[in-house]
Parts: structure tokens; C-alpha cells; sequence
């Protein structure tokens, strides 16, 4: 039997932090934003950018709004250095951005990255060393003590160096890398001697990373919240974080470090980094967004920023990552589809967004409403009328998308396939026959001369070939023309519903596909008729015309063709009703 691999894990233990205050707290506003994509995750990617790309990406970064970009690490390759000088002897740094670069905590690494920043305005170097147990018992074989000295001397070369060139505004990042897993008074004690050694009062950045998620979130708040507690009356240290996503919970626990008092958010856009990657900065800024807080990043046009990023890394976003995702606001489910009409119908421009299985207004994010009602095998009338209204003005009455629904799906079980707004018009049209062309011939709409308001309808209509004279009279010209069909055929007719609409402006145009005929570009109102036919058959028929009379007449005639009662017939063009 194999043993249980759960026994050879431990839990983290937790932080004995009794008052914690970060579960009662909200995000009220955007922190510092700092992008790693040109350099943790450019370090993470199968093939590193190239000085085109980097460029690319540090331009997007700036028109998103990032004023703190980690640009590289100069020390690790020629193109890293390179590409730090170009940003600064181009100028293509604009005067409120701050650059980062990042530096081991070695002095031959540390001097090299320095000389990359010469002759910048302003500059962020980010020294770092691990601090967790199994880093400094396995991999470096060093005892706390030893850690602190080693703290000590490479930031105090720094500050030797930086000191030399008064030019540039200098800034130090300091880093107990994997902070995550070590214990808070060996973290407290590292930050504590790079601050001495920079010089107190001088600005300095703590950066506190989940270099590997090891326990949840909340614990990640109360190790966050325990050292802020210890920063708290000095406004020159910044505490920032630089959450990764082993665990899956990166973004939950940035925003739980927010709470926890954190200044500061380090990440990649759409989480790229090592393994399962960095925090996800657009994920992070847009559930701000959607909290009414404004994250102080632009991701109006989200597509063009997903574009330019899978263009840069060479890695493709899924389709299911939160908010820029292809499928994100699609909905195939029936119900999840009925509710979103509904929302939809029922909203007025300026409303507060409340919109079932829509957490953002998609238009906020630059993606139209195309994509959020999809239909499938898994879809219901709501979808599929809705489809039809947004993209061909047609607006059904309820029992006629449950009909239509039905022809919907038995297509649907045939085909296997996705439908799209154009398959199901073309279904539409075919079912309901609204390429027939019916027109009734010298048919007239004139007062019956009664009292009570009757019309009488009198002319002829072809079916099956045939020229049949029509009189009929009736208390509006929907029923004349019933009952004088009926007379004329022998076919009993009721109504049982009508409905009509003008047809409103639409993107596809639902009448562009055919010249003339009551799907021609003149058409513009549809009519919808339910008849019981026979005693036998209750079902729709659909009608379109520029005249609603005769759009009216022409439902009834499809309602009629598709019971089989009478043959679908086309009728000379030019064919008019007198309204």
C-alpha cells in the first residue's frame, strides 16, 4: 500500500498575532504599482525578450500608467545592461517613472548594476538575499549572524557607490527574499540592518515576498500586519509586496496584504513568472475597479494590452483568465443567459453595474457586448433571443422564443456545433419561411360601415399556385384577414396572440441579405401571430415588411405555411396592402 504523501509535509506555523486588525479593513484606495515583466517575467519566459520587445513592453507599461518598472537585472547579460543604458541614453524614460533594477547581494553584481544607472534621473536598486531556514542551513551554510553581516556590508557598498554619483536620485529595495517561509524576527532583523546600513531616515523600500506559497492567505496578512505594526511611525520605509502563485491564492494574497497595511504591489501582468508565475497585476487592479476604487492603471482596451503582452512573452493568455480572457463574459448556460436579458432590458444608462454573472461592464474594459451570450448545446431561449435582438432587431414574445427554441436545438443535436447570431437568423428565416414572399394581392383594409368599428378586408391571395379571393370582416385587419382566409380555405384559424415592433438599428442589419421581398433593406417592423389552426396546432408565424399591416398578413401566412395547411406560395413583387 503506498503511504499517504501527506506525511511528509508540516503546516506552516501560524502567526501569533492575537489583535489583528486587516479582516475588518477595505481597500479604499490604488497602491504603488511596480511591474516585474522586464525582469522576473522576463527571466521566467522559454525565450527572453530581445531589446525590440523589451522596448515594446516598457513602452505599454508606461502608457498603462506604471510610474515604477523594474527594468532588469544589467548584471545577469549584456542585454539586460544594454537595454538599461538605452532607456537612459534615449531618454525614454519620462520624468515621473522610476526605474528598478535588481542586484544579488554580491559586490562585483552590485557594482555592475550601478554602473548601468549612471546618468539616471532617479533609480530603484533592489538588493536581495534569502532569510528562510532551508536557504541558509542547505543551500548557503549560514548561521543568522552571518546573514546580517552579509546584509550590512553589501548594502553599506552600495550606498559607497551611490553616494559617488549625486546625480541621481538613489533609492534602495531591500528584500528577505523568501520571507515568506522564514521567521518574522530574522526578516525584522534583516530589514533593520539594511535600513542602519543605507542610513535612517533615507528612503527605503522592504519588499516582502511569498517566494514560494507555502500556507493561505491569511497568514500571509498576519505576517504582512506584524511587520508594518513595526514600520509604522516611519514614514520613509515603504512596505511592498511581491506575491507568487503557487498555491493559486497570489491574488488573494495581495489584496489580503493590502488590508494588512502594505503600501506597495509587485507583479506581472497576467501573472507571467517562474513556475506558476507572479501575481497578476491586472487582476488585482481590476477587482479594485469593480469595488468602485480606481486602480490609477488604464486597461481600456484590454485586447490590445493582452495582445501586446502574449506578443512580448511569446505565451498566450487562456481563455478563462479573469477579465481578459476570450470566453470570460461568455455565458452558453440557458438560465445564466435568461437572467443576463433580463438585467439587461431592465437597466438604464447611469445605473449602478448590477448584472447577474457579469462582475465589470465589458465596455469598460474596451470588449463589446458580442461575446457575452454564446449559444450551444447547453443554451436556452434567453440566449438565443437575445442573440437575435441585439444583432437582427428581432424582439420575440416569450412563447415564441420557447418555440423557437426548440427548432433551435433540434439543430443544434445535429449539428454538435456552436451557433452564432448568423447560423440562428438563417434558421429563423428558414423555419419561419420569410423568404416566401408573402404578398397579398389587391387586398384592401376599409371601415365595414358598422358601428362597433369593424374592418372588412376584401382582394385576393395566391396559394398553391392559385389566385383565391379573400372577404372577410373582423374587429381589426389581423382578424378580418383570419376569418377571411378562413372562409376561403375551409381551414379554421384563431388568433391566439399578436405582437409587433419597429425594428431597431442594428450592427448586422437583419434585412441587408436579400433584395426586395419582406426580407429586403426596406423592411421595418415585424410582426409575430400565434394561431391555433385546425383545432390541432397552436404555433407562431413571423412576418416583416415597411408596412405593418402587411407584415401582420405575411405572419399569418407563415403560420399557416408551417402547419401544412396551406402551400407556401410566392406572389408577384410589387403586390401591396392598403393599410
Amino acid at each position: 500500500m503506498l503511504k499517504n504523501p501527506a506525511s511528509k509535509y508540516r503546516a506552516f506555523p501560524a502567526v501569533q498575532l492575537q489583535d489583528r486588525t486587516w479582516p475588518d479593513a477595505q481597500i479604499t484606495q490604488a497602491p504603488i504599482w511596480l511591474s516585474t515583466d522586464l525582469r522576473d517575467g522576463n527571466q521566467a519566459l522559454i525565450e527572453p525578450m530581445d531589446l525590440a520587445r523589451k522596448l515594446r513592453m516598457f513602452d505599454m507599461l508606461v502608457k498603462i500608467g506604471f510610474k515604477e518598472i523594474e527594468v532588469g537585472f544589467p548584471a545577469s547579460s549584456q542585454i539586460e545592461f544594454d537595454f538599461v543604458r538605452q532607456l537612459i541614453e534615449e531618454k525614454r524614460i519620462p520624468a515621473d517613472v522610476t526605474i528598478q533594477v535588481m542586484t544579488p547581494a554580491r559586490p562585483e553584481l552590485i557594482t555592475r548594476t550601478v554602473e548601468a544607472l549612471q546618468g539616471a534621473p532617479r533609480a530603484i536598486v533592489h538588493i536581495y538575499n534569502a532569510v528562510a531556514p532551508v536557504w541558509r542551513k542547505v543551500v548557503f551554510g549560514m548561521s543568522v549572524p552571518e546573514v546580517m553581516d552579509l546584509v550590512q556590508s553589501q548594502v553599506a557598498h552600495l550606498k559607497a557607490l551611490t553616494d559617488a554619483q549625486p546625480g541621481t536620485e538613489w533609492i534602495l529595495q531591500y528584500s528577505p527574499e523568501t520571507f515568506s517561509l522564514a521567521e518574522l524576527d530574522v526578516s525584522l532583523q534583516a530589514c533593520e540592518t539594511a535600513i542602519a546600513a543605507w542610513g535612517a531616515g533615507r528612503d527605503i523600500i522592504l519588499n516582502l515576498p511569498t517566494t514560494v506559497e507555502n500556507t493561505t492567505p491569511n497568514v500571509f496578512a498576519d505576517q504582512i500586519e506584524w511587520m508594518v505594526r513595526q514600520f509604522k511611525e516611519r514614514p520613509e520605509v515603504v512596505v511592498s509586496v511581491h506575491p507568487h502563485n503557487d498555491r493559486g491564492t497570489g491574488t488573494a494574497s495581495a489584496e489580503m496584504a493590502l488590508l494588512a497595511g502594505a503600501h506597495r504591489v509587485e507583479g506581472c501582468l497576467f501573472g507571467n513568472g517562474e513556475r506558476t508565475g507572479n501575481l497578476d497585476i491586472v487582476n488585482v487592479a481590476l477587482n479594485m475597479y469593480v469595488q468602485g476604487v480606481s486602480p490609477g492603471l488604464d486597461f481600456s482596451d484590454i485586447d490590445a494590452v493582452r495582445a501586446e503582452v502574449e506578443h512580448c512573452n511569446q505565451l498566450p493568455v487562456p481563455a478563462r483568465h479573469p477579465y481578459a480572457g476570450d470566453l470570460v463574459y461568455t455565458s452558453f448556460s440557458g438560465s445564466h443567459q435568461d437572467a443576463i436579458k433580463k438585467a439587461f432590458a431592465a437597466r438604464n444608462e447611469g445605473d449602478v453595474w448590477e448584472m447577474p454573472y457579469l462582475p465589470i461592464d465589458p465596455k469598460d474594459l474596451g470588449r463589446s457586448y458580442e461575446a457575452v451570450i454564446r449559444v450551444n448545446s447547453q443554451s436556452g431561449k434567453g440566449g438565443i433571443s437575445y442573440l437575435l435582438e441585439e444583432e437582427y432587431g428581432l424582439t420575440m414574445p416569450r412563447r415564441l422564443q420557447i418555440e423557437f427554441s426548440q427548432v433551435v436545438q433540434r439543430a443544434m443535436d445535429v449539428a454538435g456545433t456552436e451557433f452564432t447570431a448568423p447560423d440562428l437568423w438563417r434558421i429563423f428565416e428558414r423555419e419561419y419561411q420569410l423568404d416566401a414572399n408573402y404578398a397579398v394581392a389587391q387586398c384592401r383594409v376599409e371601415p365595414a360601415g358598422s358601428n362597433d368599428g369593424e374592418v372588412r378586408v376584401s382582394g385576393k391571395v395566391q396559394i398553391a399556385g392559385q389566385s383565391i379571393s379573400l372577404q372577410g370582416q373582423g374587429n381589426g385587419p389581423i382578424d378580418a384577414f383570419v376569418h377571411a382566409i378562413s372562409s376561403a380555405t375551409g381551414v379554421p384559424v384563431r388568433v391566439l396572440d399578436y405582437s409587433e415592433h419597429a425594428m431597431h438599428s442594428v450592427a448586422n442589419g437583419a434585412f441587408g441579405v436579400g433584395a426586395g421581398g419582406q426580407n429586403g433593406a426596406n423592411a421595418k417592423a415585424a410582426a409575430y401571430v400565434e394561431l391555433r389552426v385546425n383545432e390541432s396546432q397552436t404555433l407562431y408565424g413571423a412576418g416583416m415588411d415597411s408596412n405593418i399591416t402587411q407584415a401582420a398578413f405575411r405572419a399569418v401566412m407563415s403560420a399557416l405555411a408551417r402547419s401544412g395547411a396551406v402551400t407556401r406560395v410566392n406572389t408577384p413583387a410589387g403586390d401591396t396592402v392598403a393599410a
